[in-house]
């Protein structure tokens, strides 16, 4: 993170707070603020209680991610899916380079920057930390983000969804009566924490994918308590164990859907020890915000994205704006009914997230709802071309069944007429700067 923090400083994309911040709900709200105003990152220089410095807003930028996986023309998906094909015929452990670790500084939790987010939440969250374990039976390793509530020194209570594979890890330690050894990777590299937004298969290693994103060896040196290894650039590391057969009250917590998550029985992380770089910069994500959004929009767009190329022609991209809910496809029309199927496809794609799903031609910016909503209103019948599908379950945490059902949305020209709706443009308009002539 810290090549990247030099990165962003060099070319102006990073704006520095040097008045003290509180790191109750202050830092949070300026954030927001920040963001209101632009995608730069943000450094806290002065954060009460700490010595570390604080960024947040680091992924908050489209831009900026698709420049991490190489994505020069914007289209994440397809770039994703070079990178997962090369991960597929990768050889295993050829991108690992095992270094010494002993230069860093131990400490404890309570000298990390302690951040309350919003109003309700039941004390401070570690919210950017990547947890890093490896299967009991496989060594597989898992990279994957976790609300985390700090006790004390000893203790963070973790929710840990029945639906990711750091769950499924810590069943299979459990099974065997075992605690499951885990480090909290707080201040990565960028690629890894892309890396970790990913939803990638059981069989496949998250930490090899942060490699060949990098496109070299990632440096790794072991960890002080556990059986782990980790990667050398990291700013913080929190090592531990989940306890087995163990669960304590977790929250409430401000969530990404904008609601507070009620308190609940959530797993216990066992604190055994806490070290960092000199001179640390911790990383906090603000829940909800385009830096939580935008990594977990992408990544699941890519996954649904993948699984549309495999099943149809004429796919171009995908993205899941403005909310995970809801997943717009963009296509290239090849026959009559072309974009019902897509349709039907995109449901199956993801199950938690595409509680509505809109198909757009080519010419329709996906990103921008005012732009595929004008295209559903402007292409065709509004009766004929949305269908409701009823009682499908939804998003895995929705006992009141909330996220139930689907909405289907055709946005497509009619394609025996699509010359009838060429869309109008101004020659020349693209190269023009308003300033030029002021």
């Amino acid at each position: 993170m810290r090549e990247y923090l030099k990165k962003l400083t060099e070319r102006g994309d990073i704006r520095s707070i040097r008045k003290p911040v509180d790191p109750e709900f202050e830092l949070a709200g300026l954030t927001l603020l920040s963001q209101q105003r632009d995608d730069a990152a943000v450094m806290f220089n002065s954060v009460t209680g700490t010595n570390m410095p604080v960024a947040t807003n680091l992924y908050g930028s489209r831009q900026r991610l698709c420049e991490i996986v190489g994505a020069d023309d914007g289209n994440f998906c397809q770039r994703w899916s070079e990178l997962h094909r090369q991960l597929k015929t990768s050889v295993a452990n050829k991108y690992r380079e095992v270094v010494s670790g002993k230069d860093r500084i131990s400490g404890k939790l309570s000298d990390l920057p302690l951040i309350t987010y919003f109003e309700k939440d039941a004390g401070p969250y570690f919210t950017s930390a990547v947890f890093m374990a490896k299967h009991p039976d496989t060594g597989i390793h898992n990279l994957s983000f976790h609300r985390s509530m700090y006790v004390d020194n000893d203790e963070l209570r973790v929710r840990l969804g029945s639906s990711h594979d750091l769950y499924h890890y810590y069943k299979a330690a459990e099974a065997r009566n075992e605690p499951l050894a885990a480090a909290l990777l707080l201040g990565t590299s960028p690629e890894l924490f892309v890396s970790a937004c990913a939803s990638l298969s059981a069989e496949e290693d998250e930490l090899q994918m942060a490699a060949i994103i990098k496109g070299s060896t990632v440096s790794m040196a072991s960890c002080e308590t556990i059986d782990l290894m980790f990667p050398t650039d990291t700013e913080i590391v929190i090592e531990g164990y989940f306890l087995p057969d163990t669960l304590k009250p977790e929250g409430p917590f401000g969530e990404f859907m904008g609601y507070y998550v009620p308190v609940g029985d959530n797993h216990v992380f066992k604190v055994s020890h806490v070290s960092w770089r000199r001179e640390p910069v911790f990383h906090s994500i603000v829940c909800g915000t385009a830096e939580d959004m935008y990594p977990l929009d992408y990544t699941t767009a890519a996954r649904i994205y993948a699984y549309l190329c495999d099943q149809l022609p004429g796919i171009v991209n995908v993205a899941c704006h403005p909310f995970l809910m809801n997943t717009v496809v963009q296509i290239r029309q090849e026959y009559e009914g072309h974009a019902r199927k897509v349709l039907l496809a995109a449901v199956a794609a993801h199950m938690d997230y595409s509680k509505t799903c809109i198909v757009v031609d080519d010419d329709v910016n996906i990103y921008d709802l005012n732009d595929v909503w004008w295209a559903y209103l402007s292409r065709g019948r509004a009766d004929t071309r949305a269908q409701i599908l009823k009682d499908i379950p939804g998003f895995y945490r929705d006992d009141n069944k909330d996220h139930w059902g689907r909405l289907l949305i055709d946005a497509t020209k009619p394609f025996h007429r699509r010359d009838d709706f060429e869309r109008k443009q101004i020659p020349g308009m693209d190269a023009m700067k308003l300033d030029d002539y002021l």
